[in-house]
């Protein structure tokens, strides 16, 4: 695997020419502070730490794993220290709030930021990324008191932060949740139960870590309508904001894991541990979900930086690996690189196709979050709509991705030494957790859409219809401006088609959600590529973008077609799906 180089060109077009970032901050008062020279700074520093700390730590963490010795967690060698630096150098509260020490940077920004820290490392990303989100819960639910306590210190990375979710019985079904809070009548809970799969839940890279659990009093109604959150930090802290003694949370064992092995999943126990209320009680889902949406575009954003660290890799061997001799070669000697071979082109324009879409459509999501942080309506809806596609059509895109750059290599991709191999299963858990790809689906066509009688869809498709006549005179856009209208008309009919069928066929949202993700998601990439079109087109005799314009071309001839054959099954219904009785299995 070749040394990782943040693409910084392609993430300062996707930012400033593409998104105008600059003018989106200047006439938002949350980030008016922010300007592109301070972007680009930012964006360069992050390049630097990421390329030089992090990604030379990404395969010897692989390989060295974690371990639990004792009672405690320890990381692989080299990443306590490296995390002190990131920590220390401001990266973990880049959007923090700044009333409590963070930078309060704009999503559109840390959005690339975290694609690169994806890129060099999945399982070093992983322990920062959750102390963000957990943040950013406290940050919106948490008392005055709570906030002044711990945020500083989460932003700073002197501490970090764990989400508490998921237990052995209760996956998708948290209102099945059995773990307890019990009111101290001091201000305080004690909570008590056990939890799986929790990323970053016992570490030695902090003294500190804040876990955000999901918990259910004793009087509290049924099912989800329970749930509370309480916030659990491993060591009780003092009054004055020093760490005091041990709170009964630990680790009780560690997953085996396919992949991301440098990040430590586990089984935590609360034993009586004390805890705080974090938002209102029997609402903590809601408290969560504010979590949840920034960590599903961030788990998106992982398909995404695992994607272009894996185009990296394929893109220098396919110059460097000599095979045959390609159709209509006139070069002097008895083979040609592979990359001159049409197949292999095939991979590698799929993948950089797919990478630099995700990137536009991940700044983009960004752009929406800041939006609706300051009261943008239209922003909300369109965050609610697309956070699922985001998560899963990334992901699925970003597995597939990391699959054909490893296909490349042919026989060495498979071998360990490449590199390849890791990004295929470290990629792999990121269509599982923060809800799998499956639950996304089914939030995005039956929470979403069916849920709000199209309402959210029909926002999104006026925003894609508004833009289409901006450009609608301009013939050079014209390969893009029909693949835009294709897909936009697609996703309206196709819609209207399950309307028109779901009072007879109750199947049909649980049959049809996951190729509707997908249809959205195509619908989507063809929105940002003909924005990045719109751009490019007029400057062609610049190398980067003429290959902005052929590698666009390439995505909505030979990639958006793709839609139509997720419509056409769609349409189908679910009579196929569910005709085989559960004992023919």
């Amino acid at each position: 695997m070749p040394a990782y180089k943040a693409p910084l060109k392609d993430m300062q077009f996707v930012l400033h020419d593409v998104f105008n970032a600059g003018e989106q901050w200047a006439n938002n008062p949350l980030f008016e502070d922010c300007t592109t020279d301070l972007a680009d700074t930012l964006l360069d520093e992050s390049a630097k730490i990421c390329e030089n700390l992090i990604a030379p730590l990404n395969r010897p963490g692989d390989e060295q794993g974690v371990r639990l010795e004792n009672g405690q967690v320890y990381t692989p060698d080299g990443f306590k220290d490296a995390f002190k630096t990131y920590a220390e150098s401001g990266w973990v509260g880049l959007g923090g709030n700044a009333e409590y020490d963070g930078q309060g940077m704009p999503k559109m920004l840390t959005c690339l930021a975290e694609e690169m820290l994806h890129s060099c490392g999945a399982s070093f990303c992983l322990y920062s990324i959750l102390t963000s989100g957990a943040a950013l819960a406290l940050d919106a639910h948490g008392s005055e008191a709570l906030k002044k306590t711990y945020l500083p210190k989460m932003y700073s990375g002197e501490w970090t932060g764990a989400m508490a979710l998921t237990e052995a019985h209760a996956g998708t079904d948290l209102g099945m949740i059995r773990t307890k809070a019990e009111d101290n009548g001091d201000g305080s809970y004690k909570v008590t139960g056990t939890k799986i799969f929790i990323t970053g839940g016992d570490h030695d890279l902090t003294d500190n870590i804040i876990h955000l659990v999901l918990a259910k009093l004793p009087d509290a109604p049924p099912g989800p309508k329970g749930i509370s959150l309480f916030l659990v930090p491993k060591h009780k802290v003092n009054a004055d904001g020093s760490i005091g003694e041990f709170n009964n949370v630990s680790c009780g064992s560690l997953e085996e894991k396919m992949g991301i092995h440098a990040s430590a999943t586990c089984v935590m126990n609360y034993d009586g541990a004390e805890g705080f209320l974090v938002g209102e009680l029997n609402r903590g889902l809601n408290a969560m979900f504010t979590m949840m949406n920034y960590e599903r575009l961030s788990v998106g954003i992982q398909g995404l930086g695992a994607s272009q660290l894996s185009y990296q890799g394929a893109v220098e061997y396919a110059k460097d690996r000599v095979q045959s001799r390609a159709p209509g070669s006139k070069k002097v000697g008895a083979a040609d690189p592979i990359i001159d071979h049409g197949d292999v082109r095939r991979m590698l324009m799929t993948v950089k196709a797919l990478v630099e879409g995700g990137r536009a459509f991940s700044v983009y999501c960004g752009m929406q979050l800041d939006k609706a942080k300051a009261g943008d309506e239209n922003a909300e809806k369109l965050v609610a709509l697309l956070t699922p596609v985001c998560k899963a059509f990334m992901t699925d895109k970003g597995f597939d991705a990391c699959v054909i750059g490893q296909q490349v290599l042919g026989g060495h991709g498979y071998i360990r030494e490449w590199g390849m191999e890791q990004q295929v299963r470290d990629t792999r858990i990121a269509q599982i957790y923060e809800g799998t790809n499956g639950i996304q689906a089914m939030d995005l066509l039956g929470r979403k859409v069916v849920a709000s009688r199209g309402a959210l869809l029909t926002a999104y498709l006026a925003e894609i219809n508004a833009y289409l006549e901006t450009i609608s005179d301009n013939v050079h856009l014209m390969p893009f401006t029909e693949g835009l209208k294709f897909a936009a008309n697609t996703t309206e009919q196709v819609t209207k088609a399950i309307f028109g069928r779901l009072q007879d066929d109750p199947h049909l949202v649980g049959t049809a959600a996951n190729d509707y993700l997908h249809m959205i998601g195509y619908l989507s990439f063809t929105y940002m590529w003909t924005k990045m079109a719109e751009v490019s087109i007029s400057q062609t005799d610049d190398a980067f973008h003429d290959g902005k314009i052929k590698t666009g071309l390439f995505y909505v001839q030979r990639l958006l077609p793709q839609m139509s054959a997720l419509a056409t099954a769609i349409v189908q219904g679910s009579e196929a799906t569910m005709a085989l009785d559960v004992a023919q299995f």
